[in-house]
């Protein structure tokens, strides 16, 4: 059984509380929690210890911090997936107008057909993030949107970037890696408190 260096990060990436857009497979947009979604916010009980929260710009993630009652420092290199010209679009409508370049990008990370962010740049800029901590360890919760954190998980199992697609991550999910530059972890299961 591997265990954690003393000196080891302890990430645990909360997913932001439902919104319209993860209800109906739709593109965000910087749009607010729905209402279960912020219901199931302020009723969500299994937060991990941490030193500190960080917090993805993004008015869903901030409205889960604040559900929470936590006290966040907002961090810009946790922003969302850039998705161009299909933000706040739903997956239909973008397969019925773009059909040809949403299966380009769903097969091909490096391709960036809506005018953002390919898969490719975004695994490398939160993993830049994550490589880029500070040396002093420490319990970090981080709360972000799916697509940051399956970013992170493949950057930190050093898994190919086609796998980005098959990492599901839920509304409220905790997502833990720890370590640090090169050295990460993903733990699965329950997460001490």
């Amino acid at each position: 059984m591997a265990h954690v260096e003393p000196t080891a990060h302890r990430l645990t990436f909360l997913c932001h509380a439902a919104t319209r857009a993860v209800r109906e497979s739709a593109f965000a947009d910087d749009e607010p929690l729905d209402g279960p979604g912020e219901r199931a916010a302020k009723a969500f009980t299994q937060l991990v210890r941490a030193d500190r929260v960080r917090c993805a710009p993004s008015l869903c993630c901030r409205q889960t911090a604040d559900a929470l009652g936590l006290d966040v420092r907002i961090d810009e290199e946790l922003r969302s997936a850039d998705y161009g010209r299909w933000r706040g679009m739903d997956l239909v409508e973008v397969e019925a107008t773009e059909r040809e370049a949403l299966l380009r990008w769903l097969t091909d990370p490096t391709s960036a057909p809506h005018g953002g962010e390919s898969v490719v740049r975004l695994i490398s800029r939160v993993g830049a993030w994550l490589d880029g901590l500070r040396p002093k360890p420490r319990r970090t919760l981080v709360i972000a949107d799916a697509s940051v954190i399956r970013a992170a998980v493949v950057h930190a199992i050093v898994a190919k970037p086609e796998t980005f697609w098959r990492i599901d991550i839920p509304p409220l999910s905790q997502t833990t890696l720890s370590g640090s530059a090169g050295r990460w972890r993903l733990r699965l299961g329950s997460t001490e408190r």
